[in-house]
């Protein structure tokens, strides 16, 4: 069930103080696609009818979110998630883009297996752009994980993440996530 605008306000207080001040800080973003989602309710019906059905299909899925960064990061011993979403393109997946030293992966995980499900795409930081770039480099100063972002959140929310990433604003490192 998506949630209220009290919840999310919840799950935002709630992720902001369990983070160090300063460090990084919660946010939520509202925009939406027909392969992925990161945000929240659709004002017409035809939205909210494609929502309830993207919905079904994510509380269908075996795995959290955090099982499946916890995947992606193996893949690459010692990288850090830095943004995953929920993908209803086909099968369900989960697209995790991981990071360490000056590498980024991007692996799409299937949400029932775990398994690798489709050609992995490795980027050297040069090859991202200005923004990713900035939140890439923004994430090696923090000492939150994207993880525990995602785990402050459902608890505050009561729910399953669908998504969750790095934003940049105002000069501050936002976890964003999606519950």
């Amino acid at each position: 069930m998506p949630m209220s605008k009290t919840n999310t306000f919840a799950a935002i207080l709630l992720l902001s103080a369990a983070l160090s001040p300063g460090a990084a800080r919660a946010g939520l973003t509202e925009t939406s696609s027909p392969t992925h989602v990161f945000g929240g309710a659709a004002d017409s019906d035809p939205d909210q009818e494609a929502d309830r059905r993207l919905f079904a299909v994510f509380r269908a899925t075996q795995l959290s979110l955090s099982q499946v960064m916890e995947i992606a990061e193996k893949l690459h011993n010692g990288s850090r998630s830095a943004d995953i979403r929920f993908e209803t393109s086909g099968s369900p997946t989960y697209r995790v883009r991981t990071v360490k030293n000056d590498r980024v992966w991007e692996n799409v995980i299937d949400a029932s297996t775990g398994r690798v499900a489709d050609k992995e795409i490795a980027l050297s930081l040069k090859e991202l752009d200005r923004d990713d770039l900035g939140n890439i480099t923004a994430l090696r100063s923090v000492r939150q994980e994207l993880a525990d972002a995602v785990r402050v959140a459902e608890r505050a929310a009561s729910g399953r993440a669908l998504s969750g990433g790095l934003q940049k604003e105002e000069g501050h490192l936002n976890f964003v996530v999606l519950v």
